[in-house]
Formats: C-alpha cells, sequence, structure tokens
C-alpha cells in the first residue's frame, strides 16, 4: 500500500477510523472534510456521540505526526489551550483529536472587526503563556543555520524562480550582507519557546479560554519577537501599523510583567521586532512562490501583496536594507530609490 495513492490513504483511513470508533463512540460514515494547509497534512472532522472530533492525516515519509503529540503535551501543560491527542498511529501518520471549532481568527477578523481588539488581546495573552512554557529539551533551537536556509528562499524562489530575475554578483554580496546581519540581530535577541505560525489561520475562535491554538509542530526555541511579529503582520490580514504599534506595546508591558526576558526600552523592542518581521517576510515570499511553483498551489499569489507592503515598510525604515529595497523596485520595476546605487 502507497502512502502517495489516495484511494488507499483513504482505506487505510477509514480501516484506522474503525478500529478506533467503538472507544470513541465515533460515527465513521459522517468524515468530512475539514481543512489543509500548506504541507502534506490533511484534516477531516467526523461525528461522535457528543460532538464532532478531528483526524489528522500525515501522511510518511513526507510528514512526522511525533513532533505535534509532543508538543501538545507540552503546551498543554502549560496552560496554552491545544487539540488533545485521543489516538494516535504514528507508523501510519493518524491521529484523532478534539475539536477547537471552525471559526479561525481570520473568518472572526474579516467579519466582525470590531472583535479585533478584543481577540487580539487573548491573542496575546495566550503567546505570553506559551512563551513562559521551557521548551529546552522537547525542540530543537531556532539556530542560525535554520534563520539561513529560510532566508536563502527568497532568492531561490521569490527573485529567481517567480520573477526570473537572475542577481548580479553585487546584488547577490549586497543580500548576503543583509542576511547575515539580520541573522546577527535574530539570534542577539532573547530565546524563548517560539510556535512559529502564531497567526489569524491557526489561532481559533473558542468560548473558554481563547485562543485555541493549532499547527504548532515546528515549534523551537528562538527570538522572542518572532510570533509577536507572525500575528501583528499576518500574510492574510493587514492592520494600519499604529494598531500593530499599540497591540506590540501592550504585549511588551505583559510580558514584562510575567518576568519574560523583553528588551528593557519599548523602542529597541520594536527595532527587534521589525528586523524579526523582515526574516521572515523575506522566508514568506520564498514559501509562497515555492508553494505555486512547486507545490501547484496558486492561492498563496494572492497573499504576495500584503507580504511585500511587510517587507517594504521595514526595508525603508532603516538604511542597512536599503539594497533589499531598490533590489524589489527592479524586479517589480517600480521607480528606483533616488541616490541610491549597488
Amino acid at each position: 500500500m502507497s502512502a502517495h495513492d489516495p484511494n488507499d490513504r483513504a482505506q487505510a483511513l477509514q480501516h484506522w477510523l474503525q478500529g478506533v470508533a467503538p472507544a470513541h463512540h465515533l460515527q465513521p460514515e459522517t468524515l468530512q472534510p475539514a481543512s489543509s494547509d500548506a504541507s502534506f497534512r490533511r484534516y477531516f472532522r467526523v461525528q461522535a456521540d457528543q460532538g464532532s472530533l478531528i483526524v489528522m492525516d500525515a501522511p510518511p515519509p513526507m510528514e512526522n505526526v511525533r513532533p505535534f503529540v509532543r508538543i501538545a503535551s507540552l503546551l498543554a501543560a502549560g496552560g496554552v489551550q491545544v487539540p488533545q491527542v485521543l489516538e494516535q498511529d504514528v507508523a501510519q501518520g493518524f491521529l484523532l483529536l478534539t475539536d477547537l471549532g471552525q471559526t479561525t481568527y481570520l473568518q472572526a477578523l474579516t467579519a466582525r472587526p470590531d472583535r479585533a481588539d478584543g481577540l487580539m488581546r487573548d491573542a496575546l495573552g495566550a503567546l505570553v503563556t506559551l512563551q513562559g512554557i521551557d521548551g529546552a529539551g522537547v525542540v530543537p533551537a531556532y539556530d542560525a543555520a535554520l534563520l539561513r536556509r529560510e532566508l536563502d528562499l527568497f532568492p531561490e524562489w521569490f527573485v529567481l524562480k517567480h520573477h526570473g530575475h537572475a542577481l548580479t554578483d553585487a546584488q547577490s554580496a549586497a543580500l548576503q550582507g543583509l542576511f547575515a546581519a539580520l541573522i546577527a540581530n535574530n539570534l542577539a535577541q532573547p530565546q524563548v519557546l517560539v510556535h512559529r505560525d502564531w497567526h489569524s489561520r491557526n489561532l481559533m475562535v473558542t468560548p473558554q479560554r481563547n485562543p485555541g491554538v493549532l499547527d504548532f509542530q515546528d515549534a523551537v526555541i528562538g527570538p522572542i519577537t518572532y510570533d509577536l511579529v507572525s500575528l501583528l503582520r499576518d500574510a492574510y490580514i493587514a492592520w494600519p501599523e499604529e494598531q500593530q504599534l499599540d497591540w506590540a506595546i501592550r504585549y511588551w508591558e505583559r510580558a514584562r510583567k510575567a518576568g519574560l526576558p523583553v528588551a528593557a526600552d519599548a523602542a529597541d523592542f520594536y527595532r527587534d521586532l521589525d528586523w524579526m518581521g523582515l526574516q521572515r517576510a523575506l522566508k514568506v515570499l520564498g514559501i509562497f512562490a515555492r508553494l505555486h511553483h512547486r507545490d501547484g498551489k496558486a492561492q498563496y499569489l494572492g497573499d504576495l501583496p500584503l507580504v511585500l507592503q511587510h517587507t517594504r515598510l521595514v526595508a525603508a525604515r532603516y538604511g542597512a536594507f536599503k539594497p533589499l529595497l531598490q533590489l524589489l523596485d527592479q524586479i517589480e520595476q517600480r521607480s528606483p530609490l533616488v541616490g541610491y546605487t549597488f
């Protein structure tokens, strides 16, 4: 049986479900697609006597459910609301999980902008809780090699593959220097547990202990500003910078009260947030281009303009990033910066 064959996979999933159904009073015939993500994972909703549950289908060898199971336990013990793992078959890549509902932050924030402040403050509070959890020895470090691999996606997939632009030697050297500066800043920041995708598609609106948190299997120990900038400069919903600043300061105050190692000066903290945000935006530009060109997921192209907006915001604010701004101008055929050349 091949994990790559959708029919084989569906049969294997149904067979597994039949086996675990009695213990959880499942109705396997009610299985319906719930969602998919940018990986090979797929999610289904299945009815049980007490409501619905979620089935994760993570086909090996492309996916490995072990980190999800391990980190779900870590986060739940630390007070973060995550799905509970009810059944697991790590060899086949099947999990049965509790259901955190069907309303993502993205859906709620889009439908009811008037609820934004309350929902976002809940997300900031949950983030402070998450960052207080000791993940040492459970999750890997967000080290220089990983930060570098992520940044390299930008020239490979966004610049070359998506825009067809081959970097000149000068552009390449300037970009490598910029990457080195970003990585140095990121590694110099205080290091805490990082979810790594703390944004509006992975936070669920829940009646109690809002939000519910999904997609945490790639958690690392890394820069303290990473998850905050993921939330404030989301790839899927735009906030005015004054609003970003307000929420950033609210987070900073809560983090200090909780004893988290944020910068003592709010301006230094916001600069770190900017530099971390630029690293993340460059990575996301590369990933979205790769999802389109390699994986055939063209829907992510629609999210590129907002990520570019985040990128330009920071690149225009710091002199160190002028080469990046000029490169973006060139590949997008904008007017070049006056008085600046490579």
